[in-house]
């Protein structure tokens, strides 16, 4: 095992999981409309779902990205359309009403699903597959590259939405909550700058 490489790669994890992004500033979103036990399912989706991303791509998943490039191009563009439509429904977000029905955080799966159609997340697995892999000798370096990227992605989802929830007694009114939920939109729309700039 390549001691050095591997710090590396835990600094390369960490840098990518703190920095905002479109999880981090989703789950922050969250942790301040619902508070941080109603995100649990989302924090959850986020984590599992991106190592369980980071080991299908390890195990062989990425060679069909490979083989055929216009489905990168074409997940890419699908992940760009979908964080504007998240954005736009953060945006619209002020806190729920008593009994309000049909609205809550992301739900686990649908967290999990959203890894497969997130840019930064599709860089730092590329990033990690093609950078890291020597770390230690396959299979055991896609284990580490997973238990590394999971324990990160608890540590940063957990943050920020606990950073999101923090802010709840301090943004009491509806406007206040809807103006913070506009910012992390417009940030979220921010996030897209390195796609299309790749473009």
């Amino acid at each position: 095992m390549s001691h050095s490489l591997l710090i590396a790669f835990i600094v390369f994890a960490a840098v990518m999981f703190f920095t905002p992004g479109p999880n981090n500033i989703m789950v922050m979103s969250s942790g301040l409309t619902y508070g941080f036990r109603r995100t649990l399912p989302h924090i959850a989706g986020v984590t599992i779902g991106f190592a369980f991303m980071v080991g299908a791509v390890g195990i062989g998943f990425g060679t069909i990205f490979i083989a055929f490039p216009v489905l990168q191009t074409i997940l890419k563009y699908a992940g760009a359309a979908y964080l504007v439509y998240l954005a736009v429904v953060i945006a619209m977000s002020g806190p729920p009403k008593p009994g309000e029905v049909g609205r809550g955080p992301m739900t686990f799966w649908g967290a999990a699903m959203f890894q497969w159609v997130n840019v930064k997340g599709w860089v730092a697995v590329i990033g990690t597959i093609t950078a890291y892999a020597a770390i230690a000798s396959f299979p055991f370096n896609i284990v580490l590259q997973v238990l590394i990227f999971f324990a990160m992605g608890v540590a940063s989802i957990t943050t920020w939405t606990l950073f999101g929830s923090a802010l709840r007694p301090f943004l009491t009114s509806p406007t206040a909550v809807r103006a913070f939920n506009i910012v992390m939109a417009i940030l979220l729309l921010a996030s897209l700058y390195p796609v299309f700039m790749d473009a």
